[in-house]
């Protein structure tokens, strides 16, 4: 464990990316991380990122930054997993999901064989549905301590969305996106209020004569944010590491917060044995709860349809 008292060990394997290494900045600002460490096949680079952020530490709260390999995992408080294959030209997110798979396959018993009893793995990896699920059958841990970012990112997007349009503090909207971290994501508009008000009501008392209109404007401006972004600057990893860094800080800080991370499902709203979004009481075990909340019929349909493009993606994979 970290040799700060009271602070946590976080382990990023994938250090060296973009994703992985804005993660590792983005929680050097927590008072509960004591140490990180960077894991990457790409060596030379890691070793560079360690030491950027080691000099940046002066203004942050203590925390040490170091490389290491996957044996440095093992007593990590948490394992966070950015690491995998980008999608070539030319290539389909199938075969994308099919190298990753093998890649998660070799790589995360390594992570787990000497992994302590009580650390939390972290997917962050596209698709992190897919991957969380093979991570859960190659790793043999426990489901609640292999969780995925999930859509925690996109409910983040969902709430901004909200708040822009109504020119309020995001901490005031609550509303979620669940279901598959992709194109079948569900934004779950019954249950949406801001400040407390619900969605609807609150839209039309402020001048929202088209409340369809504005919905689906919303749908797709949340729906197409990767898209939008990787089409000017190649790649998310911000939002994502901000996202994941939250994650990491409710984990630690042992919070029972609920996040939309991606979790085994097992019989909420009829679905079975796949990994999807659901609002999740999240702590120093991982997932605490999944907790199954009222959805209208659509929702409903729509989270089922989600589950149902997340199975046919596991079981194309040889898992057995």
């Amino acid at each position: 464990m970290s040799t700060e008292r009271g602070k946590g060990t976080v382990a990023v394997v994938g250090g060296a990316g973009a994703v992985g290494s804005s993660t590792a900045f983005a929680l050097m600002e927590s008072s509960l991380v004591g140490e990180i460490i960077l894991v990457d096949i790409a060596e030379e680079r890691v070793e560079g990122e360690a030491m950027d952020l080691n000099h940046g530490s002066y203004f942050t709260s203590p925390v040490r930054v170091r490389t290491g390999d996957y044996e440095d995992c093992w007593d990590a408080d948490v394992v966070i997993v950015t690491a995998g294959a980008s999608q070539k030209p030319d290539e389909t997110r199938l075969d994308l999901m099919e190298r990753n798979a093998d890649i998660f396959a070799d790589m995360i018993p390594q992570i787990t064989e000497g992994l302590n009893d009580d650390a939390v793995m972290l997917i962050v990896t596209n698709p992190v549905d897919v991957l969380s699920y093979v991570t859960w059958k190659v790793s043999d841990l426990p489901a609640e301590r292999v969780i995925g970012s999930g859509t925690v990112l996109d409910t983040s997007r969902f709430r901004h969305s909200l708040s822009r349009e109504f020119d309020l503090d995001p901490a005031n909207v609550h509303a979620y996106v669940v279901g598959e971290h992709g194109d079948s994501e569900v934004l779950v508009w019954s249950s949406a209020n801001l400040g407390g008000i619900p969605f609807v009501s609150y839209a039309t008392s402020h001048g929202v004569d088209d409340v369809d209109a504005l919905k689906a404007r919303v749908e797709e401006e949340v729906r197409e944010a990767a898209y939008e972004i990787i089409e000017r600057k190649e790649r998310t990893n911000y939002g994502v590491a901000r996202s994941v860094a939250a994650t990491t800080e409710r984990i630690l800080g042992d919070d029972n917060s609920i996040l939309t991370v991606s979790t085994l499902v097992s019989g909420e709203h009829g679905i079975d044995d796949v990994y999807m979004s659901l609002p999740c009481t999240v702590n120093q075990g991982g997932v605490r709860d999944v907790h199954e909340f009222d959805l209208s019929a659509d929702e409903t349909a729509a989270l089922r349809e989600s589950a149902d493009v997340i199975r046919e993606s596991i079981e194309r994979l040889d898992l057995e």
